[in-house]
């Protein structure tokens, strides 16, 4: 297991044909990827066999077979092909959370072959904290490590990290209060009403981005203080487009501390164990709206 995650692609050079066994953990992150989204060769050639409930995808092909090309030299006979991977959104058509990946593939005779994995590294660019004063309350987001004790000093993610926000009021003189976030929208452009757009914290609290079976994203609880709020998402890009720059634009609001949360004010997370939604603070009832969509807002 310890050398799957190490080399996620092998393969075997017979005297005919080439054997590739491709470990579902393509990226060492954890998910699996579909072996329906595993090709080999420019032919595209499908998997002999493959099971759910196996963690590797198994492909035999002849050395001329799935559109390998020959290329010869004074000492080998070299066979070069491919193995791709492309994702397809599932059970969400607006994002995947995995790149695309070509992974080269030689086997060279009579020498032994071998195969090169090269690392694939997908990189996000900025993500920039806002800052806003609405008279003497001072909001703030920022993307934070993984211990939460200090701003991340790097805002580049690769698929299959998380990002750690963290959402702070600074109240001056005003009574206790208590940070909510009320939505939180993804887009390409600093426009929030720009497509595609991707909510991932919508209907006045619910983290409706935990909902989806690909995600583990949530609110932390308990709080560190009632300004602060904290929470967790995969990363993710848009499907069907390159660009690594990703907008996430948050409307943060307050209640008086001593207000108990209610449907409106709320920060609720998808528990898939139980299947149901908890909230930070509050009774569980403030969190049903999350489920039927019928949450009140303030428009």
């Amino acid at each position: 297991q310890a050398a799957a995650l190490l080399h996620p692609v092998a393969v075997q050079c017979q005297e005919a044909q080439v054997v590739v066994k491709v470990h579902r953990d393509l990226f060492g992150t954890g998910r699996l990827v579909r072996a329906a989204e595993l090709t080999l060769g420019s032919a595209a050639c499908l998997p002999v066999a493959q099971s759910a409930a196996e963690t590797t995808v198994t492909f035999v092909a002849g050395l001329h077979e799935c559109g390998s090309t020959l290329q010869m030299t004074p000492d080998s006979l070299i066979y070069k092909t491919s193995l791709s991977y492309k994702p397809t959104p599932s059970g969400n058509l607006v994002i995947v959370r995995t790149n695309a990946a070509v992974v080269p593939i030689e086997c060279h005779y009579p020498r032994k072959g071998n195969v090169s994995s090269n690392a694939i590294q997908p990189t996000w660019a900025p993500f920039r904290s806002t800052l806003s004063v609405e008279e003497r309350l001072m909001f703030s987001l920022r993307l934070m490590n993984d211990d939460w004790s200090t701003e991340r000093p790097s805002n580049g993610f690769q698929l299959g990290e998380s990002l750690h926000l963290q959402a702070d009021v600074v109240s001056g003189h005003h009574v206790p209060l208590r940070l909510f976030v009320d939505d939180c929208v993804a887009t390409l452009s600093p426009d929030r009403s720009s497509s595609p757009r991707y909510a991932l914290i919508d209907l006045s609290g619910c983290l409706v981005d935990g909902r989806s079976d690909d995600s583990a994203s949530a609110f932390i609880s308990p709080r560190p203080k009632q300004e602060t709020l904290q929470f967790m998402v995969d990363a993710f890009r848009f499907a069907g487009d390159d660009r690594n720059l990703i907008y996430i634009t948050c409307h943060l609001k307050v209640s008086p501390a001593d207000q108990a949360p209610n449907p409106l004010n709320k920060a609720c997370s998808f528990n898939k164990a139980s299947s149901l939604w908890a909230p930070v603070e509050g009774t569980g009832d403030i969190c049903s709206c999350c489920e039927t969509g019928n949450c009140p807002s303030y428009g």
